[in-house]
């Protein structure tokens, strides 16, 4: 199966919420989603952990998938996060993305209890029989409890036919090297403070929350890097650097939620348990959002 080109700049959106944190505001939604695309990025990411799709209900996810799906409508590719704690409900999440216009869909392992090698190898078989896209295979075990060793990713690559390429955020660049090194698989940064390492290690794109609020230095960066301008790649990854720290420090819903706010789109703050920016960090953020 192809891996569609799916390459560059890969912006994640965030679920705006109303003032009572109950409702979803989709008008905010569209208004952030136009955001990313007039800013040029190369695909959206709907429903990861910067869109909060691990705090949403079934009903709510469904909402925010289709609406983005129809919002983006085509004009960059789409990867949906479906994951979830059980196989089934994972399953039924890329059927309804898929069924609503998804290019890919991206699944992290996430389980309550500590999975075995074999359980993660049948969790991804069970959704790739169930679908017809390809699937973006997500390691993050800060957020998911799951590391899985690059033995075991390319077994699952090899295994499972439309698991056609890897999202690699341990934040360790010798597995992106590693990945290059035995497989052909295209693979995607997650770790915003390893995106120009990650850029010279071989990967395709750069999975990121950054674009809601800098796209163009983020956009600059992916094309000095396809000019083989090292100079000016690293030039401009340093300058964009203590953001990318503090966005990844700060949790992305937080710290993108609140810096959408400074950059004048309100999208209400995230969904407890996770807090909102104090006063403090807030400032801190509109000094580093002044400073780029």
């Amino acid at each position: 199966m192809s891996s569609l080109n799916i390459h560059g700049i890969i912006g994640y959106t965030i679920t705006p919420f109303s003032a009572d944190g109950q409702r979803i505001d989709f008008d905010a939604l569209g208004r952030s989603i136009d955001r990313l695309i007039a800013g040029g990025v190369h695909a959206i990411a709907p429903l990861g952990s910067t869109g909060e799709g691990a705090y949403l209900s079934d009903t709510e996810w469904d909402e925010v998938s289709a609406y983005s799906l129809e919002k983006v409508g085509k004009r960059v590719p789409t990867i949906v996060s479906v994951s979830d704690l059980t196989t089934a409900k994972a399953v039924r999440r890329a059927r309804y993305a898929e069924a609503h216009g998804a290019d890919v869909v991206m699944v992290l392992p996430a389980s309550y209890w500590k999975l075995s090698e074999a359980e993660i190898l049948a969790h991804y078989a069970a959704i790739g029989a169930s679908i017809g896209v390809p699937i973006m295979l997500y390691n993050n075990p800060a957020t998911s409890g799951t590391d899985m060793s690059v033995d075991l990713i390319l077994r699952i690559v090899e295994q499972v036919d439309n698991v056609t390429m890897v999202k690699e955020s341990t934040g360790d660049i010798q597995r992106m090297h590693q990945l290059r090194r035995r497989s052909d698989v295209p693979f995607y940064n997650g770790c915003n403070p390893l995106a120009l390492e990650a850029f010279v290690a071989g990967a395709k794109g750069w999975c990121t929350a950054a674009p809601n609020l800098i796209p163009a230095l983020n956009l600059a960066l992916y094309d000095a890097v396809l000019a083989n301008d090292l100079s000016q790649a690293q030039a401009l990854f340093y300058q964009q650097l203590p953001l990318l720290d503090f966005i990844l420090k700060g949790g992305l819903p937080a710290t993108i939620k609140a810096g959408l706010g400074l950059t004048g789109l309100e999208v209400g703050d995230p969904r407890l348990p996770v807090f909102p920016l104090g006063d403090n960090a807030r400032n801190q953020l509109k000094g580093l959002l002044e400073a780029v």
